[in-house]
């Protein structure tokens, strides 16, 4: 009998095998068309025809060792060989020696990690233990912020994906953002006076002081466009919080583990928050994990008072030696001090882009943490296309983008008007000049729009 070898499927049928059997994140499910990705390393993937292409958002701003990074791979491996997982109320050498890699490397005085499955999770414990710690329930939260998509992270967040689960969880109040582009305070002043931070001021004031348990702030707001705030925002609304007895909360998720060029971004401007979370370049991508980091003022509330808060899969083993490994590869690499000098690079590009293309309206970057904010006329900032539509579906000119980017072998993240350039922090000169040309190319198109 002679036997047949089936042929391996194509990236063709592996997408519409997942298209037919799993649901893909926010998106009308008739309207996606993924590529199918077979495998990956360094800063490219590949899909299951061979094609290859260049990862210029590092998947969501996660992957920052990049792909497949072997001392992180063969940590999962040695892991698996010893424990693959063990009870949260046990204890774990990982775990043990990842809570104080992260004691050593956050800000401050904090000290003290309860480990999560990601950044969602993260923010929704963050909040938990800020109301437990102070006994009080209002959170502070920005108009633009994202803090992720579980109910609690999206009742939190400010923009437009939280409008399908409102009205979501009690207690969360808005404040308005450092947003110097669009600012309804500033924009068009050659200076922020940061009245931004001031507005936090006055909704702590009107909610009352002694109700709010938390502000939560991502330090540069990231999937609404990365916005960089002006120097001096963030150690105000540090002063703001001291000055009536409030937590800051610091939403670490994308800008964590060197993608600003530090460790975590609000050592650029010396801020310590009292709570921060961590997921995403904490194992880069390789095992889901997250964290929230207190400080040991919070750490010693809840030796005497319980922690109401658990979870199966809460500080998981594989994912603790993935962190350490992942760690220890930004040490060995010197990965933040290389972000700085691949930043610089970033600016020069963005800058002859932006001599280019009058549809770039701004460009903001900080290290490898960047978007261009396109535009129909630069004097009256009018956005590229209308920013109406809450999901991640591109439509106009940015679906055109996109598609060409990929059909030239590029992968980024376009939505609404923001094209974003956030690769693996490993990604060499060679590498982001090749995907910032395809850049520039696609931006003919914006360019044809704008009229």
């Amino acid at each position: 009998m002679t036997m047949t070898m089936s042929a391996p499927p194509t990236a063709a049928e592996i997408a519409e095998l997942n298209r037919e059997y799993t649901f893909f994140d926010w998106a009308a499910q008739g309207a996606v068309n993924p590529v199918a990705v077979e495998r990956a390393e360094g800063s490219y993937l590949y899909d299951h025809d061979g094609r290859r292409f260049l990862d210029l958002n590092a998947q969501l701003m996660n992957v920052n060792i990049g792909h497949q990074h072997p001392a992180v791979v063969e940590a999962i491996k040695a892991q698996a060989d010893k424990l693959c997982y063990v009870n949260p109320r046990f204890a774990s050498q990982p775990r043990g020696e990842l809570g104080r890699e992260l004691a050593e490397i956050t800000p401050g005085s904090l000290c003290k990690s309860f480990f999560t499955l990601g950044g969602a999770e993260a923010t929704d414990h963050a909040v938990k233990i800020a109301r437990l710690a102070t006994g009080r329930q209002k959170i502070v939260a920005r108009r633009r912020s994202y803090h992720g998509s579980t109910y609690g992270a999206l009742s939190l967040t400010g923009e437009a994906r939280r409008w399908a689960t409102e009205p979501g969880i009690p207690g969360i109040v808005r404040a308005a953002d450092p947003y110097q582009y669009r600012c309804r305070f500033c924009s068009g002043q050659p200076q922020c006076d940061l009245r931004c931070a001031d507005d936090i001021d006055e909704v702590l004031r009107v909610e009352g002081p002694d109700n709010v348990a938390a502000v939560i702030v991502e330090p540069i707001a990231g999937a609404n466009g990365v916005v960089v705030p002006p120097d001096g925002y963030l150690p105000r609304v540090r002063e703001i919080c001291d000055e009536y007895g409030v937590l800051l909360i610091a939403d670490e998720v994308m800008t964590g583990f060197g993608r600003t060029g530090r460790w975590f971004a609000v050592e650029h401007w010396d801020v310590e928050p009292d709570i921060m979370t961590v997921s995403k370049g904490l194992t880069s991508g390789t095992v889901p994990l997250g964290a929230v980091v207190v400080t040991d003022e919070i750490a010693h509330h809840f030796e005497d008072n319980p922690l109401w808060a658990g979870l199966t899969y809460g500080a998981h083993t594989l994912a603790c030696a993935a962190a350490l490994a992942t760690i220890q590869a930004y040490r060995d690499e010197g990965i933040p001090e290389r972000v700085v000098e691949m930043g610089e690079l970033l600016k020069d590009e963005y800058a002859d882009m932006s001599a280019r293309h009058p549809s770039i309206g701004e460009a903001r970057s900080l290290g490898l943490f960047s978007a261009l904010e396109l535009v129909r006329n630069r004097e009256t900032r009018e956005p590229l296309v209308p920013q109406i539509d809450p999901a991640f579906e591109n439509y106009g000119v940015m679906k055109e983008m996109f598609a060409y980017m990929l059909q030239r072998g590029v992968v980024t993240m376009t939505r609404w008007n923001w094209l974003m350039v956030n690769p693996p922090l490993t990604i060499t000169p060679e590498e982001l000049r090749e995907g910032l040309a395809v850049v520039n190319e696609a931006l003919d198109l914006a360019d044809q729009a704008m009229v």
